[in-house]
């Protein structure tokens, strides 16, 4: 009966029928609006947060719709509540609980007007819509492939390919925009309170809650139709601390926000006289998405990877409740957090993470295209053999010097036979150019003799961000015509030279059809740090990105083709010899056969049980993420896994 009761006066909420749109104020019944209900937020030290006393006030007022917000302890404890009240499918558009306007208008006015209705970023572009502008169309076309377009909108991300492209400004005179894959609301989040009301209102309603910071993922985990979505980007603080004294750690560290970028990272650590643990993209969001999937970084051969600064973590659970995870408190979730995935346990607010000592950094770039005409540096053969000998000695230069080669091979845009290889940049942390020029004479010299003729640009800073901005490339996002994947090569592969070889006929069989992005990287294993991390990352050699392309005006059956291409063709040659690795999560294809091996190895059942305790609800879900076997997405090609549908159970 509990169940019963509370399913009835939810429906009547979320239909509108329970009361109407007012506020009770010192014994008068006034209209519910911006003056008189106040933010559901209370300040307790430094944060604004929601509590029961909040919710209480607000209920005392009789303010209509409010135990919408309860949180999740709050509703009756019967064994059937640790159980989603709703089967099938998450409440969609439409749908009779389907919340009405007046239900979104309190949900606005309680978190201080943070409510946003998505007007997709491409709308400007369309003639037949009441959004369009020429003049913010074409400014959107120029920097479409600019993250910080796609970053600074609140529901645009960086993969519209699996948003369901519904509303590409490229299209805009010719045809429809519609919602597709974007989330119908999304708020704007500046305190953990919009976020603790945002998590109870989806979870009590069962509408799908999504999560975006930056809108930087492969897979378009920030992405999904009649969704809410809790948008982070602007949780923008940054604070060092000189001494941080924690369990078995004293020293340097930074707390940063959710909306913090690599760059503005990366320029506050050297500001401070300090090198942080980040990623090489410029646009990649730290503590909000890059650290709850691991974080390879240009240090990890030193430092290890992202996940493994972490100190603390504060974070909003799926039941509503704000808490502070580190290892001696909510252990468990600390434990995931660090690597288990982003929307999947949580809403991270801030992490506190080590930082290190700032320090010299060397390197070299270049640029050579083979082939047999008079623009070409080297033959194809000499090319190939260039390649090889670097690849061989990468046991000496991540492993043991710590190095980052972080370089592409690409078939030669000219469409002439032959290939381009591009280094940005070979980088050698804590290591002087001259010590960096003696690791890679004997590679300069076997170059030399094979007939890769090359000349390098050196380089020497004092510093890490210099680098990091000079050579490393700024990233083209929003390719609706690609599919990628990765893989991660393990060391054991050049213990054994049958098998290396093999390795390297299979990336040179690759190479044809593909760019190849590579990556002479090892996510060095930091003494006294447990955490979710792939462990397929500690035995790492080499990673390499491999993507699969159509055009724009390619057929049905040749888009089909090439999105099979990439997880049936290309992705499987490179598992053939790496069998019981894995992939970085981050950066990987969406149908990854078996991906809890892949992603997470022997760490998956753990991460498992653990969601299962923490969410037991299915609050948070994602493509790919941890628990996402248990549902599907409606209305999509079994070989291209768009957010443009219904989420379902199974």
């Amino acid at each position: 009966m509990a169940v019963l009761r509370r399913t009835l006066v939810l429906a009547s909420a979320l239909t509108g029928l329970a009361s109407t749109q007012t506020i009770k104020q010192n014994g008068r019944v006034v209209a519910a609006d911006e003056t008189t209900v106040p933010v559901a937020a209370e300040k307790i030290q430094s944060e604004l947060v929601l509590t029961d006393s909040v919710l209480a006030q607000l209920g005392s007022q009789e303010l209509s719709n409010v135990t919408l917000f309860d949180f999740a302890d709050n509703v009756e404890a019967t064994e059937n509540n640790k159980r989603s009240l709703f089967t099938g499918c998450k409440t969609f558009p439409g749908d009779k609980l389907w919340p009405l306007q007046i239900v979104w208008k309190v949900f606005d006015l309680v978190t201080g007007g943070a409510l946003i209705k998505t007007v997709p970023v491409g709308a400007v572009c369309y003639t037949n819509n009441e959004h369009y502008d020429a003049d913010k169309c074409q400014d959107i076309l120029d920097h479409w492939t600019e993250s910080a377009t796609h970053a600074n909108d609140p529901t645009s991300i960086m993969s519209p390919l699996f948003q369901g492209k519904t509303c590409m400004p490229q299209n805009g005179d010719d045809g429809t925009c519609e919602l597709g894959g974007f989330p119908s609301y999304a708020v704007n989040i500046s305190t953990v309170a919009q976020i603790q009301l945002a998590i109870n209102f989806a979870r009590n309603t069962n509408i799908r809650l999504i999560v975006k910071n930056t809108g930087h993922d492969f897979l378009g985990k920030s992405a999904g139709a009649g969704a809410l979505s809790i948008w982070t980007h602007n949780l923008k603080s940054i604070d060092f601390i000189e001494n941080y004294k924690g369990f078995d750690y004293s020293g340097p560290a930074m707390k940063l926000g959710a909306g913090v970028e690599v760059g503005e990272l990366y320029a506050a650590a050297d500001k401070y006289g300090v090198s942080a643990v980040g990623g090489e993209c410029k646009g990649v969001g730290v503590t909000g998405g890059y650290i709850q999937g691991g974080g390879h970084s240009p240090l990890s051969s030193i430092y290890g990877m992202g996940a493994d600064q972490v100190l603390s973590i504060d974070i909003v659970l799926p039941n509503g409740r704000f808490i502070t995870a580190d290892e001696t408190h909510h252990s468990d979730i600390f434990w995931a957090v660090r690597g288990g995935g982003g929307a999947t346990f949580g809403v991270v607010t801030s992490m506190t993470v080590k930082v290190h000592p700032k320090s010299v950094c060397s390197g070299l770039t270049f640029f050579v295209t083979s082939g047999n005409d008079s623009l070409a540096n080297v033959t194809t053969e000499a090319f190939i053999a260039g390649l090889e000998a670097y690849w061989r000695r990468f046991p000496d230069y991540a492993p043991v010097e710590g190095h980052y080669g972080y370089s592409s091979v690409y078939p030669r845009f000219d469409g002439l036979p032959g290939y381009t290889w591009q280094f940005h940049p070979w980088l050698a942390p804590n290591t002087k150019l001259t010590d960096f020029k003696t690791t890679v004479a004997p590679l300069l010299a076997e170059w030399k003799e094979v007939g890769f003729t090359v000349e390098p640009e050196f380089f020497e800073y004092d510093n890490f961000l210099t680098p990091w901005k000079e050579h490393f490339p700024v990233e083209a996002v929003a390719n609706a015509d690609l599919r990628t994947g990765s893989r991660l090569i393990p060391a054991k592969n050049w213990e054994d030279p049958a098998l290396l070889n093999q390795t390297f006929a299979v990336l040179e069989d690759v190479m044809q059809g593909s760019a190849l992005i590579m990556y002479n990287i090892v996510g060095k294993k930091q003494q006294g740090i447990d955490n979710a991390v792939n462990p397929a990352w500690r035995d790492n050699l080499f990673y390499v990105i491999v993507g699969s392309a159509w055009m724009d005006d390619s057929t049905p059956a040749e888009i089909e083709a090439a999105n099979k291409a990439i997880t049936d063709i290309t992705l499987a040659k490179l598992r053939s010899v790496t069998k019981g690795a894995g992939s970085y999560l981050n950066e990987a294809d969406i149908a990854e056969p078996n991906f809890q091996q892949a992603f997470w190895g022997t760490n998956y059942d753990r991460l498992l049980k653990i969601k299962k305790e923490v969410d037991p609800w299915d609050t948070f879900w994602a493509p790919t993420a941890v628990g996402s076997e248990g549902w599907y997405i409606t209305r999509q090609e079994p070989w291209l896994p768009t957010q443009n549908g219904r989420l379902c159970r199974k």
